[in-house]
């Protein structure tokens, strides 16, 4: 298992779809989604040149920031328990993972208590399944009002986690789904929503191409957990 190697290639397949969707490469942003892996093999990533870093677990995210180092940048990826929001807050640049107006509150209102900022993007459940976090789509929509009036939080854009698929086509319906879906927020709203976190390790060039600006890339770096 080569790191490097791994990365360049993940880099490369990322700027063929965006070269075959008409768009530039620095326009999709690679977060490494280190959950699971330990530090040494996150400093192997970091030595080839990666920054950008995505965890699911608030704990994990706290154990291993200590130990590499502070120029690395951190997204939470994984859902966020209420409790954990004042930990995690100074620690990373993002959470992707917005998943309930309860929980824009609570960030909302612990943001404030720090003075802060934080960016974030709602997840959106495209396919409506029972066993994922995120807004459903209807719902989301009956609630952005409420969202925007959350003057601590920066929102950025969307993600999505599609559901698993061996094939890779099988994800792009859902991707054109949250690209559009974003359109018509923006509308709503009359704001810019320019951020749809989208594609994993199977799937990443199909969502390049359908307009991701972060794919969060696991096992085709790290190998499998």
């Amino acid at each position: 298992m080569d790191i490097r190697e791994n990365l360049e290639l993940v880099l490369s397949n990322i700027a063929a779809a965006a070269a075959k969707a008409g768009r530039r490469p620095e326009e999709v942003e690679l977060v490494a989604v280190s959950k699971t892996f330990p530090v040494e093999i996150i400093r192997e990533a970091v030595d080839a040149g990666q920054l950008l870093f995505g965890e699911n677990k608030v704990q994990e995210l706290l154990r291993k920031t200590p130990d590499l180092p502070a120029k690395l940048r951190w997204h939470l990826i994984g859902h966020l328990q209420s409790n954990k929001v004042r930990k995690v807050l100074p620690v990373v640049e993002m959470i992707q993972s917005v998943d309930s107006l309860e929980l824009a509150y609570d960030i909302n209102r612990i943001a404030g208590e720090l003075g802060v900022f934080p960016k974030v993007l709602l997840e959106v459940n495209v396919a409506e399944e029972a066993s994922k976090h995120g807004f459903p789509a209807h719902k989301l929509e009956t609630q952005l009002e409420d969202l925007l009036q959350c003057d601590r939080i920066e929102i950025h854009g969307l993600m999505c986690i599609p559901p698993i698929s061996e094939d890779p086509e099988d994800s792009r319906k859902y991707f054109v789904f949250l690209r559009e879906y974003r359109d018509k927020l923006e509308k709503l709203a009359g704001t810019k929503f320019p951020v749809l976190s989208m594609g994993m390790s199977g799937d990443y060039a199909v969502a390049v191409e359908e307009g991701a600006t972060f794919v969060r890339v696991g096992s085709a770096i790290f190998g499998k957990r």
